[in-house]
C-alpha cells in the first residue's frame, strides 16, 4: 500500500475502475446511489480489517482499524457495535434447490447409464423417488414445496397421470430468477474475484487458484455466435462432469465430516462475454 492510499499510485487504479464499472451500472439501474454505496464500502473496510488483518490471532483495535482503513475511529466503533448477522434464509432455500438438482444429475440411482436424469416417481417405497431425493438433502422442507418451486421455475415437469417427475436436461445451467439471481451473482462473482485477488497478492511461487480466460477480437457477430454456441455446450459438459465428481467425492468424504478433515468447499464457474469494441472505445 502506498502512503497516500491512492489506488493509481499502487497500480490498482485502472483495474479497480474496470472492475467497478459494471457494478456501478447495476447499482444505478437498481436506484442505489453513490452515498449508499459509500456506506456499504465503509462497513466492508471495517469488517475486512477486523477479520483479515489480525495481529497474533487477535482482532485489531478500533484505532488500528481506523489507521489502516482511513475510516474515522468514531465510525469504526459505531459500525462494530451495530454489526449484525447475514440473513441465511434465502441461502438455505437456494442451497436445497441446487443440491436436489445436482444430486439428481449425479447420483447413479437417479441417472441412466449414459448419465441422463431419470424420470422419478413422486412417491415410492421400493425405488428412488422424488420425495426420497429431497429428503436425502433436507428434512426441513417438504418435498411438495420443492416440487412446486422447481415446477414454477420450469426445471421439472410433473406428469400427474403417471405421478412421475421429469428433470429438464439443462437444469444444471438454467437461469435463476428473482432474489436467487442476486444470491448467485454475489457468490459466483465473489468467489471469482477472491481467486483473482489471492493470485495477485501472492509474491512468490505459482498462482494458487485457476483463473484463466481465452479472448479474441476483430471477429464478426456470426463468428462470435458460433463460438458462444460451442462454449455453452462445452460449459454444460464440464459442469455436469464436475457435478458428478463432486457428488462422488462428497460421499467418500462423509466419514471425515466433523473430524477436521472435510471442511473445504469449492466453486467452479464459467462465463462468456461479448461486446462491440466500438462501444468500448467510446468510453
Amino acid at each position: 500500500m502506498t502512503q497516500s492510499g491512492d489506488p493509481d499510485a499502487s497500480g490498482l487504479g485502472p483495474a479497480v475502475r474496470r472492475l467497478l464499472r459494471p457494478l456501478v451500472k447495476a447499482l444505478i439501474a437498481k436506484g442505489i446511489t453513490a452515498p449508499a454505496l459509500y456506506r456499504v464500502l465503509k462497513e466492508l473496510y471495517v469488517e475486512v480489517a477486523r477479520e483479515d488483518f489480525r495481529l497474533n490471532g487477535e482482532q485489531p483495535t478500533d484505532s488500528r482499524v481506523s489507521v489502516i482503513t482511513g475510516v474515522h475511529r468514531k465510525d469504526v466503533r459505531a459500525l462494530r457495535e451495530s454489526a449484525g448477522t447475514e440473513d441465511t434464509v434465502l441461502g438455505q432455500r437456494v442451497s436445497v434447490l441446487a443440491t436436489v438438482v445436482g444430486r439428481w444429475l449425479a447420483d447413479p440411482q437417479t441417472t441412466t447409464s449414459e448419465g441422463a436424469p431419470r424420470a422419478l416417481p413422486r412417491q415410492a417405497k421400493d425405488t428412488m423417488s422424488f420425495e426420497a431425493l429431497v429428503e436425502s438433502v433436507s428434512r426441513d422442507v417438504r418435498p411438495r414445496t420443492i416440487l412446486d418451486e422447481l415446477m414454477r421455475r420450469g426445471l421439472v415437469v410433473h406428469d400427474r397421470e403417471a405421478d412421475t417427475v421429469v428433470l429438464r436436461g439443462d437444469a444444471l445451467v438454467a437461469r435463476d430468477s428473482g432474489a436467487e439471481r442476486f444470491h448467485f451473482f454475489s457468490r459466483n462473482i465473489g468467489d471469482h474475484v477472491s481467486a483473482a485477488v489471492e493470485n495477485i497478492l501472492i509474491e512468490e511461487g505459482p498462482a494458487p487458484f485457476l483463473e484463466r480466460a481465452v479472448f479474441y477480437n476483430n471477429l464478426t457477430a456470426d463468428s462470435v455466435d458460433a463460438i458462444e454456441e460451442r462454449a455453452r455446450v462445452l460449459a454444460g459438459e464440464v459442469l455436469a462432469e464436475l457435478n458428478r465428481l463432486g457428488f462422488e467425492r462428497q460421499g467418500a468424504d462423509d466419514e471425515h465430516v466433523g473430524a477436521g478433515g472435510a471442511n473445504e468447499r469449492f466453486r467452479f464457474g464459467v462465463y462468456f462475454y461479448r461486446e462491440d469494441e466500438a462501444s468500448e472505445d467510446e468510453r
